[in-house]
Order: C-alpha cells, then structure tokens, then sequence
C-alpha cells in the first residue's frame, strides 16, 4: 500500500490567539479559526498553536487539538509534568467539553445521542467513515439552542458533548445525523448552490472544564461562539 501523502496547505491565517487566562502551568487559549494547532512536515504549514505560543510560553506542550476549521477554547501545559497530568486527564474522560455549532437544516428532536464507530480508510485520506466493523466506539451527545432561517436557509444552533475524541468526530456525527455542520466541506455543510459563501466552519469549543494539576481546583473555561 501506497504511503498517504498529505498535499494540504493552510492559507495564511492573520488572526491572533487570545489569551483567556494564564498562570505559571498552564495557558488557556481561544484557538482562531484556520489556524493549525501543530506544525506541518510540509515547510509550509509551519504556523500553528503551539508554533506561535512556544515563542511566548518557552516549553509549552499542546494536550489536545481542535480541527484547523475550528476555533475555540484549548488549555496548553507549560511543562511536561503539566502535560502528562492533563492528558491523563483527557484519556480517563474527566474532561467536559462542550462545542456550540450551526447545522445544515432543522433538527426534529430537541436533543439527542449519535452513537456511531468512526474508521479511518486510507483510500478516502483525508476523510474519515462510520463503520461499525472496523470502526472505533464514537458517541456524540446533541441538544437544540435555536432554530432560525439565514440567507433563507434553515439552520440548527446546537451544543455538542463529545464523549469520545475521534477524528472528525463532530462533523462526521452530525453529517451522520443528517444534518452536516454548516461550512464544512468535507463532510456536506456547505451552503446551497447559488447563496453566500460560509467564510468557515461554525464549530466553535465553547466550554472546557477540566482539574488544575497543581491547585486540584475545578476549571470552567467558557467562550461565546463568534458566529
């Protein structure tokens, strides 16, 4: 079997990382969309997260990433130590996150669970696919905030609890739910043919709550979604 090569390279991406909150272990950030959250082996997929935060937080480590589409909240250790608490945090699924989006269409109930095994399948690179055989447990949770009309165009304004962390998870769950994120295009979210262009994906982290290894204190980072 061939090698996969990833021929993927991000735009420029002029806006800034914010700062939410900061102390000597960790930093908690809001991720811009189309932004990448690690560095490319392609030289010119160098800007990321971590790329820009390593100049200002010497030795800081990424714990998790968000998707280069999607922006939001992502907590950053400063130090291993700091690191490999937090990460067994998010492998013991002790952390919450919660993600607002917008979705194609009308959803019927007002909340839900999307319980589907998601595969990776090379021959589909870059794409993941639902399969129950090959495919790893995935459970997404949905519930309804808003149903409104933009451009003529029905949307959804959802909250998404992933309680796994595939690939593509959200995106792929919800195109699974007949009813794909808007402004994703890899997955069936975008706009109808002859309407405005969505400029990106509208999935934003809204909330993560996590235990601050040092303090043991709860965290509840919360930020409102740009869209």
């Amino acid at each position: 079997m061939s090698p996969i090569i990833d021929t993927f390279v991000a735009p420029p991406c002029h806006d800034q990382i914010e700062i939410v909150s900061q102390d000597e272990h960790l930093v908690l950030i809001n991720k811009p969309a189309g932004l990448l959250s690690l560095s490319g082996k392609n030289p010119q997929n160098l800007d990321s997260v971590h790329h820009r935060l390593v100049k200002i937080f010497p030795g800081c480590t990424l714990v998790h990433r968000l998707d280069f589409g999607t922006s939001g909240l992502m907590v950053v250790a400063r130090n291993k130590a700091i690191n490999a608490a937090l990460c067994q945090q998010f492998s013991e699924r002790t952390v919450t996150k919660v993600y607002s989006a917008l979705l194609c269409g009308h959803l019927d109930n007002d909340e839900g669970v999307i319980d589907a095994a998601i595969a990776k399948d090379p021959a589909l690179f870059p794409l993941m696919s639902i399969c129950s055989v090959s495919g790893k447990p995935a459970r997404s949770r949905y519930r309804v905030v808003d149903r409104f009309y933009r451009e003529l165009l029905p949307l959804t304004r959802v909250e998404l609890t992933p309680e796994t962390g595939r690939t593509h998870q959200l995106r792929i769950h919800c195109q699974q739910l007949g009813h794909p994120i808007l402004g994703c295009d890899l997955y069936g979210g975008l706009l109808l043919p002859g309407t405005e262009q969505t400029p990106r994906l509208m999935l934003h982290a809204s909330e993560l709550d996590f235990v601050h290894p040092v303090s043991g204190e709860g965290v509840c980072a919360r930020h409102t979604p740009p869209f």
